[in-house]
């Protein structure tokens, strides 16, 4: 323990004077001092900066601040109370925790009135106020059944059933649909095809788009079309249509004007010989497109055309039919939609012939089969023109080409496919166009 004092607050006095409490002296040296005779040599000032001293709080009034604190008297003692020697202090210097816990005398039975038992009456085990929540471990009591009233039914019955959600209503409001059958009792589909859409009567004049009409007359793709109407090149009766979506009748006059037909004439369409490990489209599983093929290099020395090749003739250039990875021989890509329409269109009538070399043994009747008869994915073939070409391949013709379509023929009547190369579309023959290479279409060819 520290011999150190501590110093009281200064309290306020009903006089305004600054009064402090009485100090307290050692347990062993301190005598007892007059209630109002001050300290010597003891300035009550405001210690100097760099003190050790506490600060003072500033007092009331400033004329106050140096004045001569007044000693209060020491407290009465209390009735039983002895009295202390030495000027000691009420309570002792000692810390909290060295004091004995019962050091604070018993408060006096009755110095406060005790609250008397039973001014609020019990109440029962089952009994709470509104709002207020069940005790701890008590139990909840059953909610009274029907102290909601049931929902109505759809058809206004209310019986005394749990109350059931209503069907969503639909349609008009406030008025409920018919609830929706089980799926086992739904109508099953019983395959037939749906009605034909009844046609609008607004097009009961038999009129058409534009860039319909203008792909029926031959005159360019709709995708091409759509471009030269928004640019003005089109004349319907010798009128500039610019507008997309616009409608003809079939008696009216189309043309394309001057601009248009040189954009047509630009377009340009190539023949390549495609080898074997090229695909005919995208690049897929790690094979390169067949249009790599297609440089400056690879042009034929024997091309009769008179196209300068150009990097801009790559623009838009897209095959117009497929070959398989294991298939070789004539492969088209143009820029012109009026020739892609005409070899993959759905109305496209014109004929691909190919060399098949085969395994196996073919009968007569698997011939016939192969020439008309059979149906790939449940669509029956149009009619081919199949024949031998010498012992170990045949010769075919089609006019239409679905995906691997020769290949899966030909496994219909037990004959297996070991090479196929395409010689022709159309009038447009491969002639002595070498593997790897391609020319242009020229001017005076036609498919």
């Amino acid at each position: 323990m520290t011999d150190t004092l501590r110093r009281r607050a200064p309290l306020p006095t009903r006089d305004g004077t600054l009064k402090l409490k009485p100090r307290a002296a050692g347990a062993a040296e301190a005598a007892p001092q007059a209630p109002d005779s001050p300290k010597p040599n003891k300035d009550w000032r405001k210690p100097a900066a760099g003190s050790t001293g506490r600060n003072r709080a500033k007092a009331s009034f400033p004329e106050q601040a140096n004045a001569e604190p007044e000693r209060r008297s020491p407290r009465p003692f209390r009735d039983g109370d002895a009295p202390r020697q030495g000027g000691e202090r009420f309570r002792d210097d000692r810390p909290r925790s060295d004091r004995p816990r019962d050091d604070r005398p018993p408060r006096p039975t009755g110095d406060r009135p005790a609250r008397p038992f039973g001014d609020k009456p019990a109440r029962s085990s089952g009994e709470r106020t509104a709002g207020e929540r069940p005790r701890w471990g008590e139990e909840r009591p059953a909610r009274p059944f029907g102290d909601r009233p049931p929902r109505r039914r759809d058809d206004g019955s209310n019986d005394g059933s749990a109350p059931q959600p209503a069907s969503r209503p639909r349609g008009e409001f406030g008025k409920a649909a018919e609830a929706r059958p089980p799926r086992h009792e739904r109508k099953q589909w019983s395959g037939e095809a749906r009605p034909a859409p009844v046609p609008s009567p607004l097009r009961d004049d038999g009129s058409i788009r534009l860039s319909k009409r203008m792909t029926e007359l031959g005159l360019c793709s709709r995708r091409e079309a759509d471009e030269y109407i928004e640019k003005g090149w089109v004349r319907v009766d010798g009128r500039v249509v610019s507008e997309l979506g616009s409608r003809v009748k079939p008696g009216q006059k189309v043309e394309l004007d001057r601009r248009g037909q040189t954009a047509q004439d630009s377009r340009v369409t190539i023949l390549l010989n495609k080898p074997v490990g090229y695909v005919s489209g995208q690049a897929e599983d790690g094979y390169e497109p067949a249009s790599v093929l297609i440089t400056a290099e690879n042009r034929w020395a024997e091309d009769p055309s008179e196209n300068r090749y150009l990097r801009t003739h790559h623009r838009g250039l897209a095959p117009a039919g497929r070959l398989d990875i294991d298939s070789i021989g004539l492969l088209v890509f143009t820029q012109d939609g009026r020739i892609a329409r005409a070899l993959i269109g759905d109305d496209s009538s014109i004929e691909k012939e190919y060399h098949v070399r085969v395994e196996g043994s073919l009968t007569d009747e698997g011939l016939k089969l192969l020439n008309h008869g059979l149906s790939l994915d449940g669509e029956a073939l149009r009619p081919a023109k199949v024949s031998w070409l010498n012992e170990d391949q045949l010769r075919f013709v089609l006019r239409e080409g679905k995906k691997r379509q020769i290949r899966r023929m030909c496994e219909l009547v037990g004959l297996k496919v070991v090479g196929l190369k395409r010689v022709r579309i159309g009038r447009v023959m491969l002639g002595n166009l070498p593997p790897g290479q391609w020319r242009y279409l020229g001017q005076d060819e036609l498919f």
